[in-house]
């Protein structure tokens, strides 16, 4: 825009001035929309839309930084205006593109537009920053010939995906559940490569990748997957586990007009590339991709929206298909494409045989599938919890054994150990049964180490190695050995598994959560993608739909039946849902209000309230059709209230009033 400069043109002539729109950097949601600041003429140069200021709050007393979003035409009214106060940064951080889709997230959330803002645009560096201005340009990456033949091979197993990505198209794909050896010998999920050839394709045309992966172990294979491929220059790593100089140049190095390719966690998807060819998401059943700050934008949500905001393909893969997207697939607005050749591992629902024990929890048949596979190299016995003994109960009555200082469950760190708290870490020295009166204790599941100790009794000489949290494994050799592995924890495998043992599937199915079927054959459908072609895979002890899904590898067709079953219970993602928390007259007020702004609600649309502690939480089930003004009234209600509490409340200390809180596309019915 043109700098228009103060004008004076007489006695009695309006004052011409220049306007910046800015917004706050507040948690407060009254503070949530554009706060209008005159221009100093001193800083008329500096103070460009996307900048970093620094501006007067005038309610609050003091000074406070925010985003110049954009200019406003001259105004020559007489409404008074507080200035601008500084410039922070001469570098736009905040492009066009990205407060859109802030707004419109953070408006489909029943958000703030700065709660996304603070999560996509890092922390200022000041040495960093400094660098990046007196750096060249970053040049247009340049790929080989051989990386361009090598993309189109890949993307040539899926028949009409490479026409999906150029025409803008969103679909949805069934990654290879198998793993593939780099040139260097790395070893990576055959999903890595898949994902690389798209983002080397977008690369060719002149465009930008972001790509959204759950954790650094999938970056990491991602990264692998392209570091050969794509110019050093133009693969940008962004997660939150970089330092704080290294992430804020790698968001610098996005806003430039040179394409590049951004790989990292859910935060990724708001990266402000220039000429956006791709948006993909790998796995985003991963609860890890859900955004647990407020507003709490699914990284799937966000993708969405910057897809229907700026163009581009939009691409989901996994080796399992979420009931999200194949709603999505279902009302025709993601397209699946399938594979041109179907891939899948061999899957044994493995049971106990007659004459054996019911209870033992690896069959004959499974012990024997890893004698012959270990063989010739590695085993992966996959459990569902950590350490030794996570769960201890009475030996007598079988009550679940609880602290008696804070009531938290107790677990035994090794056979023989004193029995410790899991919350309080206090060590139950003279514990007795509340029930009976019993003093013994007897372990209810086997963790990862208990699990690993007893299969290294059953297989003598044989390497055991332990992958969960407190053991973190990225990579284990072709040789022989048993790898006892949390769910989501499980290393790669030179070479691939020559077999999969997936044991605690019927104690991981009783999780008290909607999901949890889908859920649990993403873990396993994961864990058998690492399995080498040919090697089967034994899935123990479970029974029914998922079980069928997984020996039969159709998962998309498990999410369609899930998503038949949960429509006429109104169930998510069928419908969305929202929490409204807080005290009882606030609560009840935004569900009045709701009723007088959405009428097409159903009588059955609120579950609740019900008591929470000191506030109650309701649900509110509406359809998609009615979101915007649901969730339209529930952000009225939260600054409503927002305002009124900060007046004294009678009866009550000043800044004890609890707020009203408000989460859409909460990811179950749990009151």
């Amino acid at each position: 825009m043109t700098a228009v400069h103060d004008e004076d043109h007489g006695p009695g002539a309006a004052r011409v001035r220049r306007v910046a729109r800015v917004l706050i950097e507040s948690p407060l949601p009254q503070l949530d929309r554009l706060f209008d600041y005159e221009i100093p003429a001193e800083l008329a140069h500096e103070a460009l839309p996307g900048v970093r200021v620094r501006v007067p709050l005038r309610s609050a007393g003091r000074v406070v930084d925010g985003l110049l979003v954009e200019v406003g035409e001259p105004d020559a009214s007489d409404r008074p205006l507080s200035q601008l106060e500084a410039v922070v940064s001469p570098v736009p951080v905040l492009t066009p593109a990205l407060y859109s889709l802030a707004r419109r997230a953070a408006d489909r959330a029943a958000g703030s537009a700065g709660d996304i803002l603070r999560l996509a645009i890092p922390k200022r560096m000041v040495r960093a920053e400094k660098a990046w201005l007196a750096a060249d340009p970053p040049p247009h990456p340049a790929v080989e010939d051989e990386h361009v033949q090598w993309a189109d091979a890949v993307l040539a197993a899926y028949p009409g995906l490479t026409q999906a990505l150029d025409g803008g198209e969103r679909v949805a794909l069934d990654a290879p559940p198998v793993p593939a050896a780099l040139a260097d010998g790395a070893v990576v999920g055959s999903w890595a490569l898949l994902l690389a050839a798209a983002a080397t394709h977008a690369l060719v045309a002149g465009r930008s990748t972001v790509i959204a992966v759950p954790d650094h172990r999938d970056r990491a294979q991602l990264e692998a997957a392209l570091g050969a491929r794509v110019p050093a220059d133009a693969l940008v790593r962004d997660d939150a586990k970089q330092s704080g100089p290294a992430r804020y140049a790698a968001f610098l190095r996005t806003l430039a007009d040179a394409p590049c390719v951004v790989i990292g966690n859910r935060s990724a998807v708001y990266a402000p590339v220039s000429t956006l060819g791709l948006v993909a998401l790998w796995d985003d059943g991963d609860p890890l991709l859900a955004e647990p700050l407020s507003p709490g934008v699914h990284a799937r949500d966000a993708a969405l929206l910057r897809q229907e905001l700026e163009g581009g393909a939009l691409l989901f893969a996994g080796h399992t298909r979420t009931t999200d997207v194949e709603r999505l697939v279902g009302v025709g607005w993601v397209r699946d494409v399938p594979p041109a050749r179907r891939v899948s591992p061999r899957v044994v629902l493995s049971a106990t045989r007659e004459g054996e024990s019911h209870s033992a929890r690896v069959p004959s048949s499974v012990f024997a599938a890893a004698r012959e596979a270990l063989a010739t190299g590695p085993v992966l016995v996959q459990v569902a919890r950590p350490g030794y003994a996570p769960v201890l109960v009475c030996a007598q009555c079988r009550h679940p054994a609880r602290c008696a200082h804070c009531g938290g469950p107790l677990h035994a760190a090794r056979h023989g150990a004193v029995p410790t708290c899991s919350w309080c870490g206090r060590s139950a020295h003279a514990w007795t049964c509340p029930q009976c009166s019993s003093t013994m204790l007897r372990m209810a599941s086997s963790g990862s180490e208990r699990t690993a100790d007893e299969l290294g009794r059953a297989f003598p000489g044989i390497r055991v190695i332990v992958a969960d949290g407190d053991h973190p494994v990225a990579e284990v050799d072709g040789r022989p050995a048993l790898v006892v592995a949390t769910r989501g924890a499980e290393p790669l495998a030179a070479g691939g598994y020559r077999a999969v043992i997936l044991l605690d599937g019927d104690r991981m199915l009783m999780a008290d959560d909607l999901r949890i079927g889908e859920s649990c054959l993403r873990w396993w459908s994961n864990a058998a993608a690492l399995a080498a072609p040919g090697a089967p895979v034994h899935l123990v002890g479970v029974t029914g739909d998922v079980a069928r899904a997984l020996a039969t590898w159709t998962q998309a067709a498990y999410a369609r039946a899930e998503l038949a079953d949960r429509a006429p219970l109104r169930m998510p993602p069928t419908v969305r849902v929202a929490a409204v928390e807080g005290p009882r007259r606030a609560v009840d007020t935004a569900l009045q209000e709701l009723r007088r702004a959405v009428p097409e609600l159903d009588a059955d649309a609120v579950l609740g309230p019900l008591a929470r502690e000191d506030t109650v939480r309701a649900l509110v089930r509406f359809e998609y059709g009615l979101g915007a003004r649901v969730t339209e009234s529930l952000r009225a209600s939260v600054v409503g209230h927002a305002v009124k509490g900060r007046r004294p409340v009678k009866g009550r200390p000043p800044g004890t009033a609890n707020t009203l809180k408000v989460r859409v596309d909460v990811p179950d019915l749990d009151l």
